[in-house]
């Protein structure tokens, strides 16, 4: 009997043994025969490999969520600074971002396979290079045409794109039994970027500008950063020929109805966390306009940032508590927490007390990020139980590919939600008040819920599948 060295041994018990393959690094930093299911291959090296790829990843990421942030801090300094735009260009400043941001996300998913993860990381980080200095020359003047910041504000979602990108290449580097937390991890740390973005912008246009109001120092001060980040993904990142696109896979995964539902509840979860980031500066400034900045000395803060933080920091969480009890009683109890604090918001605000209004502020934040954990677990699970595909006899190999294309296009139909929330706030401006859209984001919220209940939670205990 002869045996393939280069695929198996065989053991004293007569049965083969896989080898690990052996990784061939190739110029310009590719890497072919990567297996990262293989263990004795991900422990002698693919480990530290994949480490070293995440670390400048997660950095790359949260870059690209600072950039997509950055409009909704500038936006309230924008009075200050000699512009007269009204209430809806100020909203349409802040919502362009997010429209362009989840569009990109979708041809961003397929770049990796094109170009290569290490590859696309660079471009996709110096493409933050135009938005970045667009911005600073843009608000250095105060007779630049509404058009023109428009357009620049729209490049700032060349940040919600590289998400995708980020996402789809870590997937290729860890295998399924590291997969979920590599992969929190990067969304994490990308999700930070808009608590960051929103400390330190406050912070750079007055102390870095000599005490005026610089606004050019919001965009500026993130090049170098970015110029690192891409220095750091040429140097040492790398690329995988075993990355494929799966085109084919993606087109399946449209026609699955469960990838329509899960899309609706991730833009009440992620849609809800990325449009109160973009919108939370604002509303502060429009409600209690003495606490919109925080004086400490000569810093100026202001704690909007604490929205965007505690959501970050609780999508880990949702995920966890997702893996112990299921996704959709996670998602179910998210629902109903975000629709009471709302409402809670609501009739409270004739109180006109800002730590009240902040507090309830920072629990629905939490809620949405519990929620966006806990949504992105369902998906795998209904995909490998309940879609077409799993109904059919499907291989798990099949369905596990049809989640793994969902997951991309689930991530970028929810980000519109960052669009969607300005504009319903926006609308309902115009009737001299909020109050409105945040009914109908309550109602939004629990038929969602219901969504969510019918769907899975009835379903999986009908069918004792278990917790999805």
């Amino acid at each position: 009997m002869t045996v393939d060295r280069n695929t198996a041994i065989l053991t004293n018990e007569g049965a083969p043994t896989a080898l690990a393959p052996e990784l061939e690094h190739r110029p310009g930093r590719w890497i072919a025969n990567w297996d990262a299911e293989n263990k004795e291959q991900w422990e002698a090296a693919g480990r530290s490999i994949a480490k070293r790829n995440l670390y400048w990843s997660i950095f790359a990421e949260f870059l690209g969520f600072v950039v997509w942030q950055l409009w909704s801090i500038v936006v309230v300094q924008l009075p200050a600074a000699g512009f007269k735009f009204d209430t809806n260009q100020i909203f349409w400043l802040i919502s362009i971002p997010s429209l362009v941001g989840a569009t990109l996300r979708i041809p961003y998913t397929f770049m990796v396979p094109r170009f290569g993860g290490r590859n696309w990381t660079i471009v996709s980080a110096l493409l933050l290079l135009i938005p970045t200095a667009g911005l600073a020359v843009c608000v250095s003047n105060p007779g630049t045409p509404f058009a023109v910041m428009l357009l620049v504000a729209g490049l700032a979602g060349f940040g919600g794109g590289n998400f995708a990108s980020s996402m789809a290449n870590i997937t290729f580097f860890y295998p399924a039994r590291e997969k979920g937390w590599a992969l929190g991890l990067n969304a994490a740390g990308g999700n930070l970027g808009a608590a960051v973005a929103q400390l330190i912008v406050p912070i750079a246009v007055t102390v870095l500008a000599a005490g005026t109001v610089n606004l050019s120092m919001a965009g500026l001060i993130w090049i170098p950063l970015i110029l690192v980040a891409a220095f750091g993904a040429w140097k040492y990142m790398n690329n995988l020929t075993s990355a494929k696109g799966d085109v084919a896979g993606s087109i399946a995964a449209l026609k699955e109805p469960h990838l329509w539902i899960m899309a609706f509840l991730y833009i009440g979860t992620f849609g809800s966390f990325i449009g109160f980031s973009g919108v939370f500066p604002k509303l502060i400034k429009d409600y209690f306009p003495a606490f919109s900045s925080v004086h400490l000395g000569a810093v100026v803060l202001s704690l909007a940032f604490l929205g965007p933080l505690v959501g970050s920091l609780a999508r880990p969480y949702g995920g966890r508590m997702a893996d112990r009890m299921g996704g959709a009683r996670m998602t179910v109890t998210a629902f109903a927490a975000m629709a009471i604090i709302t409402l809670t918001m609501i009739w409270t605000l004739p109180l006109k007390n800002f730590w009240l209004f902040l507090v309830l502020f920072l629990f629905l934040f939490t809620a949405s990020g519990f929620g966006n954990g806990a949504t992105y677990r369902m998906i795998p699970v209904i995909f490998a139980t309940s879609s077409r595909a799993a109904r059919s006899g499907a291989s798990t190999a099949s369905t596990a590919r049809l989640a793994s294309s969902s997951l991309g296009l689930i991530s970028a139909i929810g980000a519109y939600g960052g669009f969607v929330i300005p504009q319903v706030l926006n609308a309902s401006s115009s009737s001299g008040s909020y109050t409105p859209a945040f009914y109908g984001f309550v109602g939004a919220y629990v038929l969602m819920l219901i969504v969510c209940w019918v769907c899975y939670l009835r379903k999986a205990n009908r069918n004792a599948m278990g917790h999805i």
